[in-house]
């Protein structure tokens, strides 16, 4: 799948990597499973519930993440035939129907509780956000990778930060998470510029995404930025300085942003140059910020599940909190149950109210209120 190709995207049709979609290699293990699949959805999706419920997972919800470049500049018809596939192989429907396939599905014993698209922001407008939640879209996975105009430019992104701002503004108002992807090392950014955009990025209220994955910049041959390093005219940060750097990322981030990732799934040896030795940068970079006093408050790190493994819960310490913040245009709320003392995260609700202009969905704009029940008995 392809958009617009950037100077540090391996991958794609013409790459040096044979069979591999644009933005990968072929070789992480999600692109081994679709090149054994040839890339058909129904195929990719049946052996993976298969293989997960042959090592004991309860398979009743699923998660897709529809990655390899820009889905959104597809070909409409191939789009559709795509998703229609992907909710196909839980309900065992067989039309091609994409609105039909959708209805099935929802039936279906295990059910697509989520999809996630990966988009950039020229493809995130009103009718591309339309399509996505006609497929069952829930999250939005945008390109963003850096906050300076002058950056997007040098690195042919092939859309403004302005446009950044704005496609988050629709996604949300329309209904979307919206995670992000952001990449600190580009070529003529530097320490002190990598970490005052990332400030910006999470103070400014034109981005504040729900989420984040970070992706260090790797050279991979075959690709423009694997030119510049070749030919002097680019050099990744030393692996110290790059722990170094996003350690002070990860203390950033507020509490009601979720950190997915941090690190590219290409397998080391394809990397020739960027984050040499380090598959395990967020480790690292956790354990750097104990030296300079610093605490990881992202949702992930937070979560009760890890920390439970060392400290138990205490229910009498738990209470609701609540966050309010502006972002998109609107305003935003995150209502928590922690333990605040131990800053242990025990579950999370997000709401938002749309700008003032209103979202351009008609079952978001003319809301009205609907009593349910009046009169039951609980037992």
């Amino acid at each position: 799948m392809t958009g617009n190709i950037c100077v540090y995207c391996p991958g794609g049709p013409d790459s040096d990597f044979d069979y591999s979609t644009q933005s990968y290699t072929g070789y992480e293990p999600t692109s081994m499973r679709a090149i054994r699949a040839r890339y058909d959805p129904y195929e990719q999706t049946r052996g993976r519930v298969e293989q997960l419920k042959s090592l004991g997972h309860n398979v009743d919800k699923v998660e897709f993440i529809v990655m390899g470049g820009t889905f959104m500049s597809m070909p409409e018809d191939y789009r559709n035939k795509f998703i229609a596939q992907l909710h196909n192989a839980l309900s065992g429907f067989t039309g091609l129907d994409v609105d039909e396939a959708v209805r099935y599905s929802e039936q279906s014993k295990s059910k697509a509780i989520g999809i996630t698209i990966e988009t950039r922001p020229d493809y995130c407008l009103r009718p591309h956000l339309s399509q996505m939640l006609r497929y069952g879209c829930t999250r939005l996975e945008i390109g963003v990778q850096s906050v300076y105009e002058d950056v997007a430019r040098d690195t042919n992104r092939g859309h403004t930060v302005r446009a950044v701002s704005e496609s988050f503004h629709l996604a949300k108002d329309a209904g979307f998470k919206v995670v992000a992807h952001m990449m600190p090392d580009l070529p003529n950014v530097g320490v002190e510029r990598d970490l005052e955009q990332f400030k910006e990025y999470f103070e400014n209220p034109a981005f504040r995404s729900d989420g984040l994955k970070i992706y260090p910049t790797l050279v991979i041959r075959g690709t423009g930025l694997y030119e510049l390093w070749r030919t002097g005219r680019y050099k990744n940060y030393t692996p110290n300085v790059l722990v170094d750097v996003v350690a002070r990322i990860l203390a950033l981030v507020p509490p009601w942003t979720r950190v997915y990732r941090v690190q590219r799934d290409i397998p080391l040896p394809l990397v020739t140059s960027g984050c040499e030795n380090s598959g395990n940068l967020r480790e690292l970079a956790l354990n750097r910020m104990k030296d300079f006093g610093a605490e990881c408050r992202d949702v992930r790190f937070r979560e009760v599940g890890i920390h439970e493994i060392h400290h138990k819960v205490r229910p009498e310490s738990v209470e609701l909190l609540r966050r309010d913040y502006t972002a998109n245009g609107g305003w935003e709320t995150f209502l928590s149950y922690e333990d605040p003392e131990r800053d242990i995260l025990i579950g999370l609700l997000r709401l938002r109210k749309c700008s003032e202009e209103g979202t351009f969905r008609p079952e978001l704009r003319y809301l009205y209120m609907v009593e349910i029940r009046q009169n039951f008995n609980i037992r």
